[in-house]
């Protein structure tokens, strides 16, 4: 490209010239999205038509199912569209709008395991003042408080990566990933962009304190539970839980923090997938697919 600073449209990581490659990577990321949006999907549906599903954890659940279908609708469908087509092509605006869409989604995604995690706290640490803390009216201006902030957060970040001028089309990632579209501006980082991204990581680490300190407190008073089968139902509820939130924050710092590099590396693809593709898949099984309530409701559902 030069030393142009405007692009016409960008240029996403092609896995292979081989065609039969281009068509396995189009064939095992349909099974990933339809894993993905099967899992999200059901648990949309039987929290929906199970009248006895009406409870805040419930509510978040779905909230953070839609979230995680959003993430890799957005993100996937692309991807598997070019290997199939044997192109690379993303319009300028339908990369950026892939951007916008993504990180909201990606934020709204953090923000509300945060809530769930809060939610157990109250429901677990004082049982008897989770109806009055976590009633409908509290719970529904927290998840419009999720969505609203994430959008505004996705608005700065997109427009601060708009502004820069871009030197190169090509972007060493499967979609429009903010870390490697600012690998291509002409005159480095802008400042915006510094600042959108030094509160990202410092929400991100607020994050994460709120919920080790929620678990923490979780777990010490699991430890007081007398009945062992008790304590270790309650463990195997939240260490998946830490682990799955574990595996979305850690990859993603990495991912936006390291060192740019203008070539692409099996580590960026590696730490991209962990953040972005496998935590809407795990979430449905972690949160949802191990609730009784929900396999109940899931056999009723098949069986109607």
């Amino acid at each position: 490209m030069g030393n142009e600073t405007t692009v016409p449209y960008f240029l996403l990581l092609e896995f292979s010239k081989d065609r039969h490659l281009q068509l396995l990577h189009f064939f095992l990321f349909f099974i990933l999205y339809l894993a993905t949006a099967t899992g999200n999907l059901l648990i949309i549906s039987v929290v929906a038509f199970d009248h006895r599903l009406r409870s805040p954890m419930y509510f978040f659940l779905v909230n953070l199912a839609v979230q995680d279908l959003g993430i890799v609708s957005v993100i996937v469908p692309k991807s598997m569209m070019n290997s199939l087509m044997d192109t690379r092509h993303i319009s300028y605006f339908g990369c950026f709008a892939q951007v916008f869409i993504f990180v909201s989604f990606e934020a709204s995604d953090l923000s509300l395991l945060t809530v769930m995690a809060y939610d157990r706290y109250v429901a677990i640490c004082n049982p008897l003042h989770y109806e009055m803390v976590m009633n409908w009216k509290t719970c529904t201006r927290i998840v419009i408080l999720v969505w609203f902030t994430s959008l505004i957060y996705a608005m700065l970040h997109t427009s601060g990566t708009l502004s820069i001028p871009f030197c190169s089309n090509v972007v060493n990632q499967f979609f429009c990933e903010i870390p490697q579209l600012l690998k291509l501006s002409c005159s480095g980082i802008t400042l915006t962009e510094v600042g959108v991204v030094l509160a990202s990581v410092a929400a991100a680490f607020g994050c994460f304190i709120l919920i080790i300190v929620s678990y923490a407190v979780i777990f010490k008073a699991v430890l007081k539970i007398p009945s062992a089968k008790g304590r270790q139902k309650a463990f195997s509820t939240c260490l998946p839980h830490l682990i799955v939130f574990s595996m979305f924050l850690v990859p993603a710092c990495l991912a936006y923090l390291r060192p740019p590099s203008n070539t692409q590396t099996y580590l960026d693809f590696a730490l991209t997938a962990l953040y972005s593709l496998f935590p809407p898949l795990f979430n449905p099984i972690i949160y949802s697919i191990r609730n009784r309530n929900i396999k109940s409701a899931l056999s009723k559902l098949w069986r109607f």
